[in-house]
């Protein structure tokens, strides 16, 4: 019986200068990679949406904006009037781009031509009165009558008139004008006065079953002042007259086809434009905002 020879026993794995330095580099480099690996790991499950633009500044500033801005504005700051065009992108598109009942089509000089040689101050007179389908100020209550002025003139030349630009009325000079027109014109000023005094007595005489259905209308117009808004300042030009097959406001035969279809899809035909009506009314307003008018519309219809 031999017994283990120690000198082999003892012997290391590490025979050459070579071999004993790579061990040396290995002996540092493994446990650096291991801690650099470890940081990475560590460092990515705390940042919340890694990978994404979740937490970029941008991100978080639209996340965290208002649903909705105000304006400080000085009562006592001249008016600042709306160009011709942003009166016609805003209002009278909804039926001059498309030729709505019998509105004269923008661009197109025959159509134009007969109403271009009534003049500028019938062609305005009749814009801010309103005729035929058309309302007063074509829906838009809210419009100076130097800013209508613009508009029709904007309109009539590029559709072959060269009527000159109205000047602008000097700072005050938009509040005082309807005074002046009723002393100078008392036969026409009365005109608007009728409405407010017949929509008065049926409120004095009406009985309480007559009356309910007005609070209804009323609490239902508060609960959707953007509807509101939106459907007496654009979509009332067509609707309200139901021009060009447009559903009438309040008509509950002729909202009922576009009922049974669903809100969601009378808003994609609303936003993207359907038969006569232009996207979205002619309008520039927002999906939202088409939403509540077309709700506020259906509400009436109901």
């Amino acid at each position: 019986m031999s017994l283990p020879d120690h000198e082999s026993a003892n012997e290391s794995s590490i025979k050459t200068p070579r071999q004993l330095l790579i061990t040396v580099i290995l002996a540092f480099l493994i446990p650096i990679t291991v801690i650099i690996l470890l940081v990475n790991l560590v460092g990515s499950t705390i940042r919340t949406g890694a990978g994404s633009e979740g937490q970029t500044p941008d991100a978080i500033a639209k996340r965290i904006q208002p649903v909705a801005g105000f304006k400080l504005v000085d009562a006592n700051a001249p008016k600042i009037f709306k160009t011709g065009q942003q009166v016609f992108e805003s209002t009278c598109t909804a039926c001059h781009t498309a030729g709505v009942s019998g509105a004269p089509k923008f661009g197109d000089k025959s159509s134009w031509a007969p109403f271009i040689k009534l003049g500028y101050d019938d062609l305005v007179k009749n814009a801010i009165h309103g005729i035929g389908p058309m309302p007063p100020k074509g829906g838009n209550s809210t419009l100076d009558d130097f800013e209508v002025a613009r508009a029709v003139v904007y309109m009539a030349n590029h559709s072959g008139a060269n009527f000159p630009e109205p000047k602008e009325p000097a700072s005050g000079a938009a509040t005082a004008k309807p005074a002046a027109t009723q002393a100078a014109a008392p036969a026409a000023a009365p005109a608007p006065a009728p409405a407010p005094v017949a929509q008065a007595k049926p409120a004095e005489t009406a009985t309480p079953a007559a009356a309910k259905p007005a609070e209804t209308k009323t609490a239902s117009a508060s609960t959707n002042a953007v509807g509101d808004k939106l459907y007496h300042s654009v979509c009332f030009a067509c609707h309200a007259v139901g021009a060009a097959g447009a559903p009438k406001f309040g008509d509950k035969a002729s909202w009922a086809p576009f009922i049974k279809t669903g809100l969601d899809t009378m808003l994609k035909n609303a936003i993207s434009g359907v038969g006569a009506m232009p996207p979205r009314g002619g309008s520039q307003a927002t999906d939202a905002e088409m939403k509540a008018a077309i709700q506020y519309m259906v509400d009436a219809a109901k």
